[in-house]
């Protein structure tokens, strides 16, 4: 009989890692624990008063809408804000964040109106405060969830004091900032043409369109010529031999909006192109241009004009821009319903080119900007001529022709046509002025093409230009100092830090362009264009008035200015008969425009100007750009020192994210399956100024890295278990040891000049790199 072996537990003479750290995350289950904990122990505030007395680094909230839930565009921003904001805390700045929201617009007055038609409720029939108040608490409510969504993402804020611009301090901020400009004479009540939404009946600034394929008809219309007299100034005084032949012609134009022919006016030329005078020789059609039929073109576009139309033409000679000038056209539809009796003269465009079309352009200065500028620029000269240069208003809001468009308007039979309809779908003006084109024998060709047009970011339905008397700002008014709203912007702009830097450009080209800035919107949820103006649309200029109207938003909100008496009220001792409410409200981008005034200047946790303004690059032409005129009008500079953009959100095949196709990434599921740390670490290894690609793929790359980096810092602490936590002088160092001190220096410096530049990819790999290839593959291997 043998004694029993004794069995020796080894494992406790082995210095193996312990530590309670788990290896799995279980981020979905433990975050949430997390961000209860911050919340109860009021980090934010435990921040601040840390940080008190240290230099304030403020990143402004671009105020997003508070309409639905957040989606994952949402979420890249806010992770970008809260790394920025972390990295500045922890680099010695006392970094303020007070999170905001958009509240006034369209969309909310949509949800409120759909929930009335589903009680059969009219919002016409409803009081206006009423309606008010209701999309208030809407706001309201949404603000509460995309608040706690925010925060679940692990942004640190002043979530418990956010600014928003329905809060009345702000709508009261927002009135006296409107009256900056309307005191410095830079706000004007003026007639041009904007885009406007048939669908949401309002006018939409640059901001608030976005261009989409569309289909066009496409119509080339015959001017006949009606005299060669009453030459433009400047012209040359005597006709040449050939300029006889051009009594019988036509001039003929192109166009792809049939619909804004009873508007045309002029016709635009340009003196930098060669014209020439064509006879139809042959014609393939019974209907349009026949043999015998002169017609002038650009000489560049003659043969494709000829082949729309299936003719053949014979260029009979040149025709000069002087000739051009000299004429006088006739309206092709002159004598319909007893209009269009009046002049059409030629005039001279910077506009005109010979890239597409015929070398002319019908022009309607109440259906474009060009046109308009065209139009305007020869006015004096038009009028000397006897021209009434008065620019009618032939479109409706609701997109039916007026009496300024005789025979398509009313006592049209079966009604005035229309150009688009409620839904946002093409009416029946196009093909009215098409069959009236025909019947007059003034159609030379038609068809279709598809291009690029502009919609309503909002509806996605297509808008039209149309002329209506708006509330605007100049852009190129002289402010009293030499300068303008625009070479204001223009020189802030130069002065600006924008990551990346061709955000500059972009922004630069948007304001060298622009035209005055619309600010009158026709609808109720919003801050009022707060003025008086006479039947002149000259504004009352009374500093007691604007007090007035401050005071009360301040204590009621802007639902003063629609109270009952409230006219009155605020006028005091003005004559009421003699003054006009304006009724319309604020473009909402002068409302986030404004922000910086109510919460940088406003809050003494703050400071104006901002560090960093940080929105996706579609925001050159919204927030800060709004921001950037708003603040150049009133304060003669930016709010901001620098510009920070990001990409917008694509799937991993590079295709826009849409339901329709199934390729949405929605935050809320991804938090909930792999953890919102997953999502923060996705962010940052991003070249985040560009458009991102996100799916399940990239997903799980970046769950990987997370492990590799949570299983590295797990096996450090497991080491730690054994270590006694007396300091070792580096030169009792060894020399590997002293190396990876070395490399722990070097990978500081990379981190701290990645936040420097804001380039956090670079910051993540290198840490990447660093625990990876150092750490696990070296150091600890040894």
């Amino acid at each position: 009989m043998t004694d029993a072996v004794e069995t020796i537990d080894y494992s406790k003479t082995l210095y193996l890692p312990q530590t309670d750290f788990p290896m799995r995350a279980g981020l979905p289950e433990k975050e949430p624990g997390l961000v209860k904990r911050w919340q109860d122990m009021d980090l934010y505030r435990k921040l601040r008063e840390e940080a008190a007395g240290r230099e304030k680094f403020v990143l402004h909230d671009g105020p997003p809408y508070a309409n639905g839930n957040i989606h994952i565009g949402h979420a890249l921003n806010k992770i970008l804000k809260d790394v920025i904001n972390r990295s500045f805390q922890m680099r010695g700045y006392d970094a303020n964040y007070v999170p905001g929201w958009d509240c006034h617009g369209l969309p909310i007055e949509w949800k409120i109106e759909e929930q009335y038609r589903a009680k059969g409720k009219n919002k016409d029939e409803v009081p206006v405060n009423e309606f008010r108040r209701e999309c208030r608490d809407f706001a309201a409510d949404w603000i509460k969830v995309q608040g706690s969504e925010f925060q679940r993402l692990g942004v640190i804020g002043d979530f418990d004091n956010p600014y928003t611009t329905m809060a009345y301090h702000a709508e009261a901020r927002i009135a006296g900032e409107l009256l900056k400009f309307a005191m410095s004479g830079q706000l004007y009540r003026g007639s041009k043409p904007v885009m406007w939404s048939v669908v949401e009946r309002t006018a939409l600034a640059e901001a608030e369109v976005e261009y989409q394929d569309y289909e066009s008809d496409t119509i080339w219309v015959k001017f006949p010529v009606a005299s060669l007299a009453q030459p433009v100034a400047g012209a040359a005084p005597a006709l040449d031999d050939t300029a006889l032949d051009l009594v019988e012609a036509h001039v003929v134009i192109w166009t792809t909006t049939p619909w804004t022919i009873p508007g045309n006016r002029a016709v635009s030329y340009s003196p930098r192109i060669a014209y020439g005078l064509y006879e139809v020789t042959a014609a393939e059609n019974a209907f349009g241009p026949q043999p015998g039929e002169k017609l002038i073109f650009a000489d560049a576009l003659a043969e494709d004009c000829a082949a729309k139309a299936k003719v053949t033409l014979n260029r009979l000679h040149s025709v000069s821009a002087e000739q051009l000038g000299k004429l006088t056209l006739s309206h092709p539809f002159k004598g319909l319903g007893g209009g269009y009796g009046f002049p059409v003269p030629m005039v001279a465009g910077e506009h005109v080119t010979d890239d597409a079309g015929t070398g002319f352009v019908h022009t309607a200065p109440g259906h474009g900007r060009e046109d308009f500028d065209a139009w305007m620029e020869a006015a004096a000269d038009l009028r000397a001529r006897g021209v009434d240069t008065t620019i009618p208003f032939t479109v409706d809001d609701a997109g039916f022709f007026t009496k300024d468009a005789p025979g398509f308007g009313p006592g049209r039979e079966g009604g005035a046509a229309r150009v688009i309809d409620d839904n946002g779908k093409k009416g029946n003006a196009n093909q009215a002025v098409i069959d009236e084109l025909i019947k007059r024998n003034a159609l030379f060709a038609r068809g279709r093409l598809k291009h690029s047009y502009p919609h309503s970011w909002r509806s996605k339905k297509p808008v039209i230009f149309r002329n209506t008397p708006q509330w605007f700002v100049y852009m190129d008014k002289d402010l009293g100092d030499g300068t303008t709203l625009r070479s204001r912007a223009l020189k802030a702009i130069d002065d600006t830090r924008f990551v990346p830097a061709a955000g500059q450009n972009r922004i630069r080209a948007m304001i060298e362009e622009r035209p005055d800035w619309v600010l009158s919107r026709q609808r109720a949820w919003g801050v009022p264009i707060a003025v008086f103006a006479d039947e002149d649309g000259n504004v009352l200029k009374d500093e007691a008035v604007n007090q007035r109207i401050m005071e009360a938003f301040e204590k009621e909100g802007a639902d003063a200015w629609f109270a009952d008496g409230a006219k009155e009220r605020f006028l005091g001792n003005h004559d009421a008969s003699k003054w006009h409410q304006v009724m319309d409200i604020l473009d909402v981008w002068f409302d986030s425009g404004s922000t910086h005034v109510f919460t940088l200047e406003d809050r003494p946790d703050l400071k104006w100007p901002a560090d960093v303004y940080l929105e996706g690059s579609d925001q050159h032409r919204g927030w800060f750009h709004s921001s950037l005129l708003e603040s150049c009008g009133t304060r003669g500079r930016a709010p901001y020192e620098a510009v920070i953009t990001h990409g917008f959100t694509m799937d991993e095949e590079g295709r826009k994210m849409s339901k329709s196709l199934g390729n949405t990434v929605v935050p809320q599921d991804v938090i909930k399956q792999s953890g919102a740390d997953i999502l923060r670490l996705w962010v940052v290894t991003t070249d985040y100024w560009e458009d991102q690609r996100l799916g399940k793929n990239v997903l799980q790359t970046n769950i990987d890295a997370y492990r590799k980096l949570r299983n590295t810092i797990r096996w450090m602490l497991g080491t730690l278990a054994h270590d006694d936590g007396k300091d070792v002088p580096v030169e009792a160092m060894p020399e590997l040891e002293r190396l990876m001190l070395h490399r722990l220096s070097e990978l500081d410096e990379v981190v701290r000049q990645g936040y420097d530049a804001f380039e956090f990819k670079r910051i993540t790999r290198a840490l990447l790199d660093f625990m990876v290839v150092e750490l696990s593959a070296f150091y600890f291997d040894i």
